[in-house]
């Protein structure tokens, strides 16, 4: 079951996760030469993602994921693609190896193959970064989405389009089998509102109707929040 972490602000927040996964990423690349992460888009993480580009790392031994991304032109204000670049890709993190979740098509269906084979040799991922909207979404796994019932099954292709009313524009989204497999896994949440949104997903209930479950139950999960 996972466990909660509280901080006493969002700035402390963001700087002990950012310490707890450089950690995590020294440790991997220690063991194993290299080291893989995949962290949210959104507004919320932007603190962390900051926090985290500052720490010591062998940052030319590790690759970079979205969890999730929009299918927009890069330039978008609304592009995770972009808000990774503005915050974890600089200074010394810009050392990093970028994954792409994000390239020119007319739909996600027409360049998820190529994603895909790009993403696949950065798996199992060391590191997993989430946040969770208050719909009790994460990446983009959305209650209600189209194709969320095939995204949350056991075989699921490693990523996949999703499309939900929630949710704006298309998006492309890591599936659960990959988030369930990654060896540390951190849900990074602020704000009353998700608090309360987290307590009713550790309730009973299908992954349907609250897909951020598909990690709550693992042991190895670590809930990151502040008010």
């Amino acid at each position: 079951m996972a466990t909660i972490a509280q901080y006493p602000d969002k700035a402390i927040l963001a700087m002990d996760l950012a310490e707890i996964v450089a950690g995590q990423l020294n440790e991997a690349i220690e063991q194993n030469g290299r080291a893989s992460l995949a962290v949210p888009g959104g507004r919320t993480p932007g603190a962390f993602l900051r926090a985290l580009a500052e720490q010591e790392v062998d940052w030319a031994k590790v690759q970079v994921m979205l969890t999730d991304e929009r299918f927009v032109d890069e330039e978008s204000p609304r592009s995770n693609t972009r808000l990774l670049k503005e915050t974890l890709l600089q200074g010394k993190a810009a050392a990093a190896t970028l994954v792409p979740m994000a390239m020119p098509g007319a739909t996600p269906e027409d360049v998820l193959e190529a994603l895909e084979a790009g993403i696949k040799p950065a798996l199992p991922l060391d590191v997993l970064v989430l946040g969770m909207g208050e719909d009790m979404h994460t990446a983009s796994l959305f209650p209600g989405a189209d194709r969320l019932k095939e995204a949350l099954a056991a075989n699921a292709p490693v990523l996949l389009p999703m499309r939900a009313d929630g949710a704006g524009e298309p998006r492309l989204t890591l599936t659960a089998p990959v988030l369930q497999a990654a060896t540390a896994v951190h849900v990074l949440i602020t704000g009353t509102a998700k608090m309360a949104a987290l307590m009713k997903a550790f309730e009973e209930g299908p992954a349907e109707a609250a897909p951020i479950r598909v990690v709550l139950a693992l042991p190895e999960t670590e809930i990151h929040f502040a008010e």
